[in-house]
């Protein structure tokens, strides 16, 4: 019965991506590997019992709240954010790569800017990439669903899974009406049953023209997972997506991971909010930008994982 019931909940979650994907062909890109994760729970704290059977509202209602003590926290740190891309032959293996490595730089008034802290290099033999041609996928929310942007979205449950070592509640999340001048994202997210957090999305962001996406690099869909940092948030820590590039009339597979770590607490006075690190948003005219959460005042931090 269980294998029956995972078998359908895959079934369910594999259509509503389906949809997802607005029509587009699948990426014919080498096969994937074991994203570098684990997610699991390191506490010296009894885990609590589950919680009771909670209605779909309320449990949508709590996540979204420990996503806002989230994304204030996550101001409140410094970390090196890593973004590869890959090229790959026609054998599967990697034929070239373009790394970057950057971490939050802080303006005096307490802005937050991307600082290069290891210069762009590339072995790519087709692609010859710029910092522009990465600015939508260095932009892209770590919270799409804090309380304050739940409004935008429809968000229906759709069954369980275990990830990792955590068995997740599955939730679809559809933008109601899309917009002109930010994207929203469009997707699966899975929700930690017991302690209601989110620990990983599946999804790609959209706006009234369609899916968001760079002018030269074709990634739209992204799986990103999260790590439990310093006992108390959640945090993303790799993102991926994979695609093909054709060049030449050559279809050539691509990736691009994110890879967030070395998370290091910064005083109080040097941080920003999350509203001050979100793009401006844009006339309907020009690029959207992505939609990014509004500043809460935190609840009271969750057990100690």
């Amino acid at each position: 019965m269980f294998v029956g019931c995972r078998v359908l909940c895959w079934a369910l979650v594999a259509l509503l991506l389906a949809g997802v994907a607005y029509g587009q062909d699948a990426p014919t890109g080498p096969m994937a590997v074991a994203p570098e994760h684990h997610v699991t729970r390191i506490s010296n704290v009894p885990t609590p019992e589950a919680p009771p059977s909670l209605p779909e509202d309320q449990i949508i209602q709590r996540f979204a709240k420990k996503e806002d003590e989230f994304a204030l926290a996550r101001a409140h740190y410094t970390y090196k954010k890593t973004l590869r891309v890959q090229e790959f032959g026609p054998d599967g293996q990697s034929a070239g790569e373009y790394l970057v490595v950057t971490q939050p730089g802080r303006n005096p008034d307490g802005t937050v800017y991307e600082k290069t802290v290891e210069r762009p290099e590339s072995t790519m033999p087709h692609m010859h990439l710029l910092a522009e041609d990465l600015d939508i996928i260095q932009r892209i929310p770590a919270y799409p669903l804090t309380t304050p942007q739940l409004a935008k979205y429809n968000v229906k449950y759709i069954g369980k899974e275990k990830v990792d070592e955590v068995d997740c509640y599955i939730f679809q999340v559809k933008p109601k009406m899309p917009e002109r001048a930010a994207a929203l994202f469009d997707g699966v997210i899975w929700v930690d049953e017991k302690y209601l957090e989110v620990v990983k999305t599946y999804g790609q962001w959209v706006t009234e023209v369609g899916v968001m996406r760079s002018k030269l690099l074709p990634f739209t869909m992204f799986e990103t997972y999260r790590e439990y940092v310093d006992g108390k948030y959640w945090f993303p820590i790799y993102s991926r997506s994979d695609d093909t590039t054709t060049i030449d009339k050559v279809q050539i597979p691509i990736r691009v991971v994110i890879k967030y770590s070395d998370f290091k607490p910064v005083g109080a006075g040097a941080a920003a909010s999350p509203a001050a690190t979100s793009p401006a948003t844009t006339s309907p005219t020009a690029t959207p930008s992505v939609a990014a959460p509004a500043p809460v005042p935190p609840p009271k931090p969750p057990s100690s994982h």
